[in-house]
């Protein structure tokens, strides 16, 4: 159940320019998934709005979480100066995240790209503990390929760096054409492009593709209708072709939606 409460950061650092890799402390992580998202608030009120940031990876006692973010605007800019022992009001666990069920997959695919490569390794981690051969393919704009050694705990990685800096050059379909991988079910978090091509490639292998889309939201909540999906489906609460990204998702089942 999605509650708002106040927790303390336990550690902050910068891993790659203007990418941020902060610990926090708090109730939330003892029922968050991977896949789900947290409503961080900024202290500076003219910001308004808090701020979704992907759950990254949950301390072994589910005391703590791990959030891994951008700094893209006044918010984000003020959380990346907080220190350790500063309190920090965050609320979730948010949205729906990636199935993790024991046996339904052999062989998987975790493709991120850019900030879509933090909620991998939450999953990573369960997957490996449920028997599924975890291949992580990343896409980063160049050799700041944050977070990789921290995969490589569970499974291969592989790299795509736009600049051909790191890994293959090109993006995550480049890479594992030229790596020759295969997978019986893709999970996938990053930007719309990344995610269209692994639905037309899903689709050519006939296999199910997990995305989770990245989208500007306001409530957080489902209240507010800002963050919306096309789907296939008619949608309960708004009684059409649409899902509420940050309730209904943010993962879907890539041939429910229409991106």
């Amino acid at each position: 159940m999605k509650q708002k409460v106040v927790g303390q950061v336990i550690s902050q650092k910068e891993i790659a320019p203007m990418i941020f890799d902060m610990w926090i402390d708090t109730t939330l992580a003892g029922e968050a998934q991977p896949g789900q998202f947290i409503c961080v608030y900024p202290k500076d009120k003219s910001t308004l709005l808090p701020r979704p940031i992907s759950i990254c990876e949950v301390r072994e006692d589910r005391k703590a979480l791990r959030i891994v973010y951008r700094v893209a605007g006044a918010g984000t800019k003020e959380f990346s100066a907080y220190q350790a022992g500063e309190s920090i009001a965050v609320m979730g666990p948010l949205g729906n995240g990636f199935p993790v069920k024991a046996g339904e997959a052999k062989k998987a695919f975790l493709i991120g790209g850019g900030i879509g490569v933090p909620p991998m390794l939450e999953l990573a981690k369960q997957l490996e503990r449920v028997g599924c051969q975890v291949q992580s393919v990343m896409g980063y704009r160049n050799q700041d390929t944050f977070l990789k050694q921290d995969l490589e705990q569970y499974g291969p990685v592989y790299v795509a760096s736009e600049d051909g800096s790191a890994g293959t050059r090109g993006n995550v379909m480049d890479a594992i054409r030229e790596n020759a991988l295969e997978a019986d079910v893709i999970f996938a978090c990053g930007p719309l492009p990344m995610l269209r091509a692994i639905k037309t490639y899903a689709e050519e292998k006939k296999i199910p593709a997990y995305i989770s889309l990245e989208e500007r939201m306001a409530c957080g909540v489902g209240a507010c209708l800002g963050c919306v999906a096309k789907t296939k489906n008619v949608d309960v609460h708004s009684h059409v072709h649409n899902a509420r990204i940050c309730t209904d998702g943010p993962v879907f089942l890539a041939e429910e939606v229409e991106i």
